[in-house]
Formats: C-alpha cells, sequence, structure tokens
C-alpha cells in the first residue's frame, strides 16, 4: 500500500509549503482539496492546476485524490432543489479538477440525513436522502466514466449508510465501476469496525483514510493520534491485505496540534510506517 496525507492534516499554508513538508516527513502522496476559493478552487484555470501538478512531479508526489469541503454546503439530498444541482455541479468541478491534476479518486459525501458538526438545523428523512442520492450519483456515474475518474463514497457521521453491509448495497444500485468506498476507517468505530467494514466491502474499495478514535471520549473530541486510539490496526492491515487492496492509505489527521503544528506530519508518517510493517 501507498502512504499519503490529507491536506486539512496541514497547518494552513500554501500548496508549495504542505507538498514540502509531506515530503520532508517521508509521505509518497497528498490528497488535496477543492475549495470554494483561493489556491485550487472551483475557478482555478487548467494552467493553474497543472503547475500545481508540476510542483508535486517535482516533489516527487502523487496527486492520486482529491477530497472537498464544499459537499457540507451543496449535498445531493438537500430539500431544495437548485442546490441539489449545485451539488452535482461541484462534483462534477471536482471530477474535472482531479483529471487534470492526474488524482484517479474523488472523495464525495452520498448524502446527509443529519450532521452534527455542520447545519445541525438542516434534517431530511432517510429514505429521501436515499432516493436523492441515488438520482444524484445516477446522473454523475457516466461523468466519471467519461472521465475514467472514481467517485468515493465516503463513510461519515451523516446518519447515512450506517453499515458496510448497506453501503455494499447501495454502491452496487448506482452500478458503476467508477462509483466505490472512499473507506475512512476511525469513522466506522461510530457504528461497526473496521475490519468489518473493509471485507464486506472487499473490491469496491478504492481509497482508504486512516484515523484512530478514542471511544471512551465521545464525540469529535475522540479523534486521536494513530495509533493512540481504539481501532485495531493490525487487524485493519490483515483485513486489506485479503481483499488484495494495494492503493493508497490516506492520513487526516483532524485536529490539528495546538502548537508546533508540523510535528502532527512527521509523528504520523511514523505511525503510518508502524502500521503497515516498513519499520
Amino acid at each position: 500500500m501507498k502512504k499519503g496525507i490529507n491536506v486539512w492534516s496541514f497547518p494552513q499554508g500554501t500548496v508549495k509549503e504542505t507538498l514540502m513538508l509531506a515530503k520532508s516527513a517521508g509521505f509518497e502522496g497528498v490528497e488535496l482539496a477543492l475549495n470554494g476559493e483561493g489556491e485550487l478552487s472551483m475557478t482555478s484555470t487548467e494552467k493553474e492546476l497543472l503547475a500545481i501538478r508540476g510542483m508535486a512531479e517535482d516533489f516527487g508526489l502523487a496527486l492520486y485524490s482529491l477530497s472537498s469541503g464544499l459537499c457540507w454546503d451543496y449535498r445531493l439530498s438537500d430539500d431544495d432543489a437548485a442546490m441539489r444541482q449545485k451539488a452535482k455541479d461541484m462534483i462534477k468541478k471536482q471530477l474535472e479538477t482531479a483529471k487534470i491534476l492526474g488524482a484517479d479518486t474523488v472523495l464525495v459525501i452520498p448524502g446527509v440525513v443529519n450532521v452534527e458538526f455542520s447545519s445541525p438545523e438542516k434534517k431530511v428523512a432517510y429514505d429521501v436522502v436515499y432516493e436523492r442520492a441515488l438520482e444524484g450519483l445516477g446522473e454523475l456515474k457516466s461523468y466519471a466514466e467519461a472521465l475514467e475518474v472514481n467517485i468515493g463514497l465516503e463513510n461519515v457521521w451523516n446518519k447515512f449508510l450506517l453499515s458496510p453491509m448497506e453501503m455494499r448495497s447501495f454502491i452496487d444500485t448506482v452500478g458503476s465501476d467508477y462509483v466505490g468506498s472512499y473507506l475512512d476507517i476511525g469513522n466506522t468505530l461510530y457504528c461497526g469496525y473496521p475490519e468489518d467494514w473493509v471485507r464486506i466491502l472487499g473490491k469496491r474499495i478504492k481509497k482508504v483514510h486512516f484515523k484512530d478514535y478514542r471511544m471512551q471520549a465521545g464525540g469529535l473530541h475522540g479523534f486521536v493520534d494513530l495509533l493512540a486510539g481504539d481501532v485495531d490496526y493490525p487487524e485493519v492491515v490483515k483485513a486489506l491485505g485479503e481483499i488484495g487492496y494495494e492503493d493508497w492509505v490516506s492520513a487526516e489527521m483532524i485536529p490539528n496540534y495546538k502548537h508546533h503544528t508540523d510535528a502532527i506530519i512527521y509523528n504520523t508518517s511514523y505511525a503510518m510506517d508502524r502500521i503497515l510493517g516498513r519499520k
């Protein structure tokens, strides 16, 4: 498996500063994020994106997937049809951007019943979210297929697709080789065990996030450094080996350290080497 890290793990800075730190810490690639504005955004030109890709290549780093916090602003399950269309337009832009950057996967939140950390006042009925998510991804899958960029559906605390069997069924219903799972290991402890998710989803897994979670802490405060929580990483790695997964695993370290935030990048790199059996 290849060792990567998500851009949200880093201190705020430029793409170049992020890439430099990732390279210094021993990562092989970085998962960047599409933003509403800024250096890598919805308005970035092809020339600007190719410059970012070239910068990564100069550092010897891969840009293998593209996430986006805009999924919380524009939801495929929103009650407002105009907002659902904005969500589809955003994901299309995300797919186009990933293609230019050389990434083969985008991270997408399929739908939201309710989420406590982003617009908690919004609540949409579960069955309605299911149908709207299927409709949106049914349209988007042909776009992904044409670009040959995967849509990876992340399991997040969105009160939707709560089990690996339901996620598997949902993906199979969408029915595209370019729509699969972006499996977040730490997020599964909310209502299950990551090794079960790995074995049940199998070849549907497009990419993997590494996080750790301490159940006793609870809530968002439960996310901790890799190997400091309750994830059984030896069992997770065993399960990934059983399904033949050899793609990218990305650390997503949220929250950052309050002081000397660059230290989390080096600590995470070492922890991932231990998890992957490199040290």
